[in-house]
């Protein structure tokens, strides 16, 4: 499995490295990001500071930098601007300098919320993801989308700001739970849907491997969907346009995901939006019946929901109407046009949306 060089604005930017272990951590950050940092701050969660914290700084501080760390608590809860508060006056009283580095080492949260202090502390300063679940390994990691969740609302305080590197340790998968498992394979099959129908083909024949974490198979696995979302952020950094392909299933999903006061996972209420999403196409006349009922049942396999019980479609409605893709009033909403083919469509009425959002609620 080969790394991958991810471009911006047609230059080189920064790699994506595979490895099975932290044994290449030292050796991949001397020669690809090559530069002597003062400080090293370890940006870290509750859960993830317990498992690998200790080996991380072991290997950081043989760059003969001087290393803190940083931990919060675990969860969505902890992305927002307080948590930010907290990690800006750890690096001031430690004296970090604009020649300091940070590093994200945890799942989607710890690489956003680390990701933007990097872009705002003293105007900018450098940051590596090194990121340790199956969601921020496919997704969140790549692209160089940072930002905080302001009062529920998510994400809705942010930067584009580009890592130095991105370091996947594939092991760390195998302590993953199966919740968490199960919603980076939501953004998994998000990326096969609207990218590559033979990658879609390939999770259904393989569900037995992949659910077994099987090494191959989550190479496989991690890489495609790296390969799709890098060549897509190459062409539109900014999501001008069909980076918002890759919202597929999140409009209704993050409406679900701030209803639900995130007792729902993030892959969990993706999967779900993209049922409505599914639906939607229909109504487009493009997708089937028999192709929705293939993909909710392949998200079935995977251990995700299909539909959620206790909110009211008028509620998911109107919290969607908060969505970071209005515009002029109207919702960017992506379709697919295929399987492995995705669309963007802007004209969908509110009875519309309800029709979709009907088909999720127990």
């Amino acid at each position: 499995m080969k790394d991958l060089n991810i471009n911006y604005e047609g230059k080189p930017c920064y790699k994506i490295c595979f490895r099975p272990d932290f044994n290449d951590l030292l050796n991949v950050f001397n020669t690809e990001v090559n530069r002597k940092y003062d400080k090293i701050c370890i940006v870290s969660d509750s859960n993830v500071s317990k498992l690998y914290l200790a080996e991380v700084i072991s290997i950081f501080k043989a760059t003969g930098s001087n290393v803190s760390s940083f931990s919060f608590d675990a969860g969505e809860a902890s992305k927002n601007l307080d948590t930010v508060n907290m990690l800006y006056e750890h690096l001031i009283l430690k004296r970090y300098t604009r020649n300091s580095l940070l590093v994200a080492l945890g799942g989607g949260v710890v690489g956003d919320l680390t990701g933007f202090a990097a872009s705002t502390f003293l105007r900018g300063i450098d940051f590596i993801q090194i990121p340790t679940t199956l969601l921020s390994q496919v997704d969140s990691s790549v692209g160089g989308k940072t930002g905080v969740d302001f009062k529920g609302y998510k994400n809705m305080v942010g930067a584009f700001y580009m890592p130095r590197l991105v370091y996947m340790n594939l092991g760390t998968l195998n302590s993953l739970d199966d919740y968490n498992f199960a919603c980076g394979m939501g953004e998994v099959i998000k990326s096969a849907l609207i990218a590559d129908g033979n990658f879609y083909q390939w999770i259904k024949d393989n569900k037995d491997a992949v659910l077994a974490k099987d090494y191959d198979s989550l190479a496989y696995t991690v890489s495609s969907c790296c390969q799709i979302k890098g060549h897509v952020v190459e062409i539109d950094p900014k999501e001008k346009g069909i980076r918002a392909y890759l919202n597929f299933g999140h409009t209704l999903g993050h409406s679900i995901e701030k209803l639900s006061e995130f007792k729902l996972g993030h892959g969990q209420c993706v999967a779900i939006g993209m049922v409505c999403a599914m639906h939607l196409s229909k109504k487009l006349g493009y997708i089937n019946e028999s192709e929705i009922l293939d993909v909710i049942n392949v998200l079935k396999e995977y251990n995700l929901p299909v539909s959620v019980a206790g909110l009211k479609d008028t509620d998911i409605l109107s919290a969607s109407k908060s969505d970071k893709k209005m515009t002029d009033s109207k919702i960017k909403f992506i379709i697919l046009k295929n399987i492995g083919e995705a669309d963007s469509y802007m004209n969908f009425s509110d009875e519309d949306l309800l029709f979709a959002i009907d088909k999720v609620l127990e």
